[in-house]
């Protein structure tokens, strides 16, 4: 790091704070704080969905995959997000906009009080929060050692930079600062991708090293599929991306909340499926040309980091550096700002009756202080990583192994086709996925994409079996009622008249 490469990373970081503070006049109750006020544009909802749906993992333990098995990566990582978002863009995402229109919503577990009962909501409220506020902390302590790779800073410092930045404009902006700070660090992070894409190709010999570069690496690069990232490894990925991709994921979901109208969301989750089909291929083209232009290394996780040392200039280091940065924090700030509305809107009311029905004022500091607490916790969790020794990579594959069980039921409950699948479907479901991964990680030692299936698929099979034994049970009224609402847009201002009433 020179001193023109601190300058690009310190002016990164003050445009963060800067649009957070823009922000601030953008919000003026917990709608705005949370979800924008339903007034997200469908562009900036997309970049802001494909922006947060992947961290500094890319660089670091995506690119040391892009080493070892080249084009495989593509296919069951970008290709599935693609193919999933975009057919959710059908199915899933306007129905998450017409649940803010219909219940006046603001987090992704809101609904699923009239959808099941308030157990299930519950239930699943309170281990996604717990289990996110490690998943975020171990976040931040992997941007660090990402900052002390390239300055040799300590990871202290690079923990509260980087998470002390993105406390600050999180809380004081709320989504709208949030999704703009997401639309600059995509500026960067396509600027950045770019500057690498070129010097690559001027390197080996021009455009045709598109092309040519396979020829020069191993012959399994080329191909499909590499194992252990099998046909089969691609297809239970596909599946679970479509469950977290259309809103399994908490933060994702909250981008087509925000959107006014159901047309917006199915434009932003097409928009995003595009970005994760084209703009991969541009970004891991220097990955996976690395064992060309750096062979033999003996951490491949460490060739995105050394690239960039090797072939760019002063100024363009810190400029990629800054990329790095943007997606973590892309991916933490959203994190933060979703599960703090779960927190306001879902769990605090059940706790204490002071907090229902708050005035509009109470409830935008309420939002603050709990986005300020979720965050500051979470950087305490960071900080203290070691101390946690194997506890926390414990916990962070426990929220990998839930993720598919939870968003079976919140994401299938959102269609007619699953209305006889109630609470009971729903917990049984969530159980019988998080026993089968103990079962598969810990009693029965299987291959990785055992492990990754497995939940998934016997939670999916349970909450199928569960509403077929319903099949003749009464659906409730309000079950019915909700279920028929999500299925129209509501004509609104913001909706031209030749697209209301669109069904999908």
């Amino acid at each position: 790091m020179q001193q023109l490469d601190w300058i690009v990373l310190g002016l990164f970081f003050l445009v963060m704070v800067v649009i957070g503070f823009w922000s601030f006049n953008k919000v003026g109750d917990s709608g705005d704080f949370f979800v924008a006020g339903g007034k997200l544009p469908w562009w900036l909802s997309g970049i802001s969905h494909h922006i947060s749906g992947y961290s500094g993992a890319v660089f670091v333990a995506y690119a040391g995959l892009a080493y070892t098995h080249g084009f495989a990566i593509y296919v069951w990582w970008a290709f599935t997000i693609s193919v999933t978002t975009i057919f959710g863009a059908f199915f899933i995402a306007p129905r998450w906009s017409r649940l803010r229109n219909k219940l006046n919503i603001e987090s992704p577990t809101e609904y699923l009080k009239t959808r099941y009962n308030l157990p299930t909501q519950q239930l699943m409220a309170w281990s996604g929060a717990l289990l996110k506020l490690f998943d975020v902390g171990a976040k931040w302590a992997a941007i660090a050692v990402l900052l002390n790779v390239f300055t040799g800073t300590s990871l202290l410092f690079g923990i509260l930079l980087a998470g002390g930045i993105s406390l600050i404009y999180i809380t004081v902006g709320g989504l709208w600062a949030d999704v703009w700070t997401d639309f600059a660090q995509f500026i960067v992070q396509i600027t950045a991708g770019f500057v690498m894409f070129f010097i690559t190709l001027d390197i080996l010999g021009g455009f045709n090293s598109i092309f040519t570069i396979w020829d020069q690496l191993p012959s399994d690069h080329g191909q499909l599929f590499n194992d252990p990232y099998t046909p089969g490894f691609a297809l239970a990925f596909l599946f679970i991306n479509f469950m977290s991709y259309n809103g399994g994921t908490w933060n994702l979901a909250t981008r087509y909340i925000s959107s006014p109208m159901g047309s917006d969301a199915r434009k932003a989750a097409i928009f995003s499926g595009i970005l994760y089909l084209v703009w991969p291929l541009i970004l891991f083209f220097p990955m996976w040309a690395a064992p060309i232009l750096l062979p033999g290394l003996e951490d491949p996780t460490e060739s995105y980091a050394l690239l960039t040392q090797e072939l760019l200039p002063p100024g363009l280091v810190g400029l990629v550096l800054a990329s790095m940065f943007a997606n973590t924090m892309s991916m933490t700030s959203s994190d933060a700002n979703t599960i703090s509305a779960v927190i306001t809107r879902d769990i605090l009311p059940n706790l204490s009756e002071k907090f229902q029905d708050m005035k509009k004022e109470h409830s935008l500091k309420l939002a603050r202080i709990s986005t300020f607490v979720f965050t500051a916790l979470t950087l305490v969790i960071a900080i203290n990583a070691e101390s946690f020794g194997g506890v926390l990579g414990l916990l962070i594959s426990w929220f990998a192994a839930i993720v598919g069980p939870i968003s079976i039921p919140m994401i299938l409950g959102l269609l007619p086709q699953f209305r006889h699948c109630d609470s009971r479907a729903a917990i049984v479901s969530i159980t019988g996925g998080l026993m089968s991964f103990i079962i598969v990680k810990y009693l029965i030692i299987s291959v990785q994409v055992v492990q990754i299936a497995t939940p998934f698929i016997v939670s999916f099979i349970l909450f199928l079996l569960i509403g077929w034994l319903n099949r003749n049970k009464k659906v409730s009224e309000e079950v019915e009622m909700l279920l028929d609402q999500l299925k129209l847009d509501e004509i609104s201002p913001l909706q031209r008249p030749e697209t209301s009433g669109k069904e999908d």
